[in-house]
């Protein structure tokens, strides 16, 4: 039996804050733009679909600005953004000790309704940020960044839904 060593101690919030605050300025300098992180996933998922099902690209005018004819839905920044922000977060947990295979989950829940109510979150928030034409990261970093009204407001709801989804749904963790 190994004993696993604990992982090295993550980065003071504070310092954490700052740098996201820098890169997000700089974002804003070089780019023109904020971050966020469902735009680069939508186009790699429409790349996949333009490969498998390109007669349904065809046919959807959101879809046909991304994929049609030789518009490439990969050629864009915030795909290589997004493919950084997940090699990026590998890399940090190899190097921090923290990359292990386990299922978090509450002792009243078994591993696969834990997998199922992970799968069905992961849609429907993946739903909703290609319904709302962004992602929370997005709204809440960039369009707070901007003092934009409007995401100020998506984030106080974001944050009212969760605590009222997780104290209904506190049964599985506790």
């Amino acid at each position: 039996m190994s004993i696993q060593s604990p992982g090295k101690p993550y980065m003071n919030p504070y310092a954490a804050g700052i740098l996201l605050g820098v890169v997000l300025f700089l974002a804003f300098l070089i780019t023109g733009t904020g971050l966020g992180a469902s735009g680069g996933l939508n186009r790699l998922l429409v790349f996949f679909q333009n490969l498998f099902w390109p007669e349904h690209i065809d046919q959807v005018p959101y879809l046909l600005k991304m994929a049609g004819g030789q518009t490439n839905p990969l050629d864009n920044w915030i795909v290589f953004l997004t493919i950084g922000t997940i090699m990026g977060g590998i890399v940090s947990g190899m190097v921090g000790g923290r990359i292990k295979l386990e299922t978090n989950k509450g002792p009243q829940i078994n591993e696969r309704t834990r997998w199922v109510m992970a799968l069905l979150g992961g849609i429907l928030m993946g739903y909703g940020a290609r319904l709302a034409r962004g992602c929370t990261s997005g709204q809440g970093l960039s369009g707070g960044a901007t003092l934009s009204v409007g995401s100020w407001a998506f984030m106080f709801a974001v944050f009212a839904g969760a605590y009222l989804l997780a104290y209904s749904f506190r049964r599985y963790w506790n």
